[in-house]
This record gives C-alpha cells, sequence and structure tokens, in this order.
C-alpha cells in the first residue's frame, strides 16, 4: 500500500479533552468521588423539591423522632432534632449551603489569590516581598484560629464566615500561582513577547497565566473541600452561619448534648460533611492526575 494512501487510514490523535477524559477514566477512586459529588450537587440544587419537610419547620409533636431503622415513622426518615425539624430536609438544605460556601470561597480566594500571586511574579522585586511576607504571617496562624479572629471582629454570620475563610484559603493560590509564573518567566516564548513589546499586563493574562491553570484547577477543587471544613468548624463554635439555617456544622453544635441519648441527630451532619469531603478530594486528585502528565498510571 502506498505510503500516501496509508496516511489516510492513520488515526486522527485524540482531543485534549478526550485524552483527559480517558486518563481521568483511569483513576476509578476520582470516578467513584465524580459520581457521589454529582449526587450531592444535584441533591442541593434541588433542595425544594427532594426535601420533604422545610429545614426551619418545626413538629412540636415529633420532638427527637426516631429514624426508620430504628423504628420511627416514614414521614421523618432520618428522625428528627431537638426542635422537631425533619433531619433529612435539614441536610438536603445543608448541602446547599454548604457546597455555596465552599464554592463562593473558592473563587474569591481563586481571583484575589491569582491576582496577588502573578503581582508577586511580575511587578517587582517589593512587591514580591510584600506579598510573600503577608502569605507566610498567614500560613503561620493556625487556620481555624485565625478565621476565628476575623469573625469575631466582623461577627457571626453566613457572610462573614465565607470572609474569614476567603482569607485563610488565600495563601495556597498566591504561592503556586507565584511559583508556576515564575517558571514560565524564564521560558523563550515570555523572552520573545518582551522583546516584541507585549505589555506586562497583557502578557501575565493571555500568556502566562493559561500556562498556569492546570495547577491551580487541582487547588481549586481541593479548596472547596477544606472551605467546606473551615465553615463546618466555624458553625460548631456557634461562629458561623446562625439558627435556624441548615448548616452541617452549626447541625453537630445543636445536637451535641444528644450524642448519648440520640446519636444519629449528631452522626448524620457528620457524615454528610464526611461523604462530601471525600467525594472533592477523590475528585480532586483524579484532576491532578489527569492534568498532570507524571502522576498518570502507565
Amino acid at each position: 500500500m502506498p505510503a500516501d494512501v496509508a496516511q489516510e487510514y492513520v488515526s486522527a490523535p485524540p482531543s485534549r479533552l478526550a485524552a483527559f477524559a480517558s486518563a481521568y477514566a483511569e483513576n476509578r477512586g476520582a470516578l467513584i468521588g465524580l459520581v457521589v459529588l454529582a449526587l450531592i450537587v444535584l441533591a442541593a440544587l434541588g433542595a425544594d423539591v427532594l426535601a420533604p419537610h422545610s429545614p426551619i419547620e418545626q413538629f412540636r409533636d415529633f420532638v427527637r423522632a426516631r429514624p426508620v431503622w430504628a423504628g420511627g415513622s416514614w414521614r421523618f426518615p432520618l428522625g428528627t432534632d431537638g426542635d422537631g425539624r425533619d433531619m433529612l430536609s435539614r441536610i438536603i438544605f445543608g448541602a446547599r449551603i454548604s457546597l455555596f460556601i465552599g464554592v463562593s470561597v473558592m473563587a474569591f480566594a481563586f481571583v484575589i489569590g491569582v491576582a496577588l500571586g502573578l503581582a508577586a511574579a511580575m511587578a517587582g522585586s517589593l512587591v514580591d516581598v510584600v506579598v510573600t511576607r503577608l502569605m507566610d504571617v498567614i500560613m503561620a496562624t493556625p487556620s481555624l484560629v485565625l478565621a476565628i479572629v476575623i469573625v469575631a471582629i466582623l461577627g457571626p454570620s453566613l457572610v462573614n464566615t465565607i470572609v474569614a475563610v476567603t482569607v485563610v484559603g488565600l495563601p495556597r493560590y498566591v504561592r503556586v500561582t507565584r511559583a508556576a509564573a515564575l517558571g514560565e518567566l524564564a521560558k523563550d516564548y515570555v523572552t520573545a513577547a518582551r522583546v516584541a513589546g507585549v505589555r506586562r499586563l497583557r502578557l501575565a493574562l493571555t500568556s502566562v497565566l493559561p500556562n498556569c491553570l492546570a495547577p491551580l484547577i487541582v487547588q481549586a477543587a481541593l479548596g472547596v473541600s477544606d472551605a467546606i471544613l473551615e465553615a463546618a468548624g466555624l458553625g460548631f463554635l456557634g461562629l458561623g452561619a446562625q439558627p435556624p439555617t441548615p448548616e452541617w456544622g452549626a447541625m453537630l453544635a445543636d445536637a451535641r448534648e444528644f450524642i448519648r441519648s440520640d446519636p444519629w441527630i449528631v452522626t448524620l451532619p457528620g457524615l454528610a460533611i464526611l461523604v462530601t469531603v471525600v467525594a472533592i478530594n477523590l475528585t480532586g486528585d483524579g484532576l491532578r492526575d489527569a492534568l498532570d502528565p507524571k502522576m498518570r498510571r502507565g
């Protein structure tokens, strides 16, 4: 067969999306995490339809009702809490709040962290020193302690929880962006762009930043789970979302007095946090493996 004819039968190389999907599918744990996370997201989005009751409605005749597996009624499959509120409804609506916190924190920290990281890498030594020392101060303080201090200053609320956790999560994005940008600045295409007269801001946004996105995407995925944990910790201490908001950390705090008599009231929100965080981390690990050729299985 002539070479030019044989060339027609050679299959085209897979697209980047197909290669990414194939690499991601190699990690079964990541696939399981993605499926579980998708179910949680769907439950959060459809909470108004899926939840059998309002998350703040109190049924005074069914205070601390037992779940179905303990002999309870199917009216409250997961039982009720100490105020007679349906646990299933509160957990479903809690998924919406916890994911909202996680995604909001990730989005704000990503944008601010990338901007500061690029500035540290490209704006000169003075800016670099100021930004890196500020991030060092934040990282030197235990994250939960720093979040507590910020919320104590601003006041406990859902919005202030997002602000506090965003500040705590900034260093990871700044450091990753700065390190990746410094690596890109040493490459020939950046030197060529500078010689051609490309302005610094345009160079940062159109040339440097796109080549730094892979590690940032992984950090963003894992940052959502950390934000959920930090927010749950603040909620447990009474500094996060305030009652009767069905936030998982606050639900744990409200139920801690029933840990011996009615353990399911404490266990169910804790399991919700555990399953969500594990699912997000598995998904993030899959993204890391798929985006980094060094992590792919041979």
